[in-house]
């Protein structure tokens, strides 16, 4: 880190006495502009460095962790004709932890606020999908489209994944779409490190996770692809009832299903019409075979099955 912020110093003077540049400082200018927006983005670049300890084995696991979800979160994204790299998001906002919860109630692995979520996923007394890292990757889908709806900027809406739509239509409002302008100049209510950074660690995160054998030469076990059966309940129902209906323990679907609440994972309250459920890979096509294929569509359409299906 110091030999890197020596390295930013000596950069920013070259450039503001228009002194040559090694190839070494050529490099290090083109991937400060290229991830920041201008040439301008040198200028105090070793004061917007920071660093944690713990973090490389933080990401590391995260990248682990993300090979049971990336061809979903991308399949996602892609069929709402949205950038698959957004499927790198949870790098920044949980490093792919399913249970992460903030000290201001954003929950899961994409960091969905109460308010936020009711708007674009299920949140109610039995389901809260914030819980679910696919229903929530679908609830970031629908609101990373509105927001580049409404701001018309890749780096404005992904910043406002962490300051909201408002906050950075107001920053438009100001300076446009010039990112670095608004990083630098923008002074509104709340827009502090994390925010002003959000966009930056986006990038970074993405350039680690596209090429891991640099950063990790040791190697990454990446998790095997999510490998489950998805069904959408026709009709209100109570889980062990549904656990008897699809021949699998009350305990399995609890832990499939963790966007369920205490409540319902015991059956004190229904589960509504029109839940998402995970069941285990097969149940479907068992039930099928067994020629109770009536029966059990009587209950819930099959939404997927199969290896990294959503």
């Amino acid at each position: 880190l110091k030999v890197l912020k020596a390295n930013l110093q000596q950069l920013e003077f070259k450039v503001s006495t228009s002194a040559p540049l090694i190839p070494a400082e050529q490099a290090l200018a083109a991937r400060i502009q290229s991830s920041s927006g201008g040439f301008g983005a040198i200028t105090n670049a070793d004061d917007r460095l920071r660093s944690q300890r713990g973090m490389r084995e933080r990401f590391k696991r995260g990248l682990e962790i993300s090979g049971r979800y990336d061809a979903a979160f991308r399949d996602i994204f892609r069929t709402a004709g949205l950038p698959e790299d957004l499927a790198y998001l949870p790098h920044v906002e949980s490093s792919f932890q399913d249970r992460a919860a903030s000290s201001v109630g954003a929950v899961g692995m994409w960091q969905f606020m109460p308010d936020t979520a009711q708007r674009f996923m299920i949140v109610n007394a039995a389901v809260d999908e914030r819980r679910d890292p696919v229903a929530s990757a679908q609830g970031a889908a629908r609101y990373l489209g509105n927001a580049h709806t409404r701001l018309g900027s890749w780096p404005l809406a992904v910043t406002s994944y962490n300051h909201g739509v408002g906050g950075m239509k107001r920053a438009q409002q100001t300076f446009g779409n010039d990112t670095v302008s608004i990083v630098r100049n923008y002074s509104g209510t709340a827009f502090g490190f994390a925010s002003r950074n959000f966009y930056t660690e986006f990038l970074a995160a993405r350039e680690i996770a596209r090429n891991p054998q640099r950063f990790f030469p040791e190697g990454v076990n990446y998790e095997l692809p999510l490998n489950l059966d998805r069904v959408r309940l026709r009709r209100t129902v109570v889980t062990p009832t549904l656990a008897s209906y699809y021949k699998v323990s009350l305990w399995e679907l609890a832990s499939l299903n963790k966007a369920w609440n205490t409540s319902a994972q015991n059956g004190q309250i229904a589960l509504p019409a029109g839940t998402l459920v995970w069941l285990p890979a097969g149940t479907v096509d068992r039930l099928v075979q067994r020629g109770t294929v009536d029966w059990v569509l009587a209950l819930a359409d099959t939404v997927a099955t199969g290896q990294a299906r959503h």
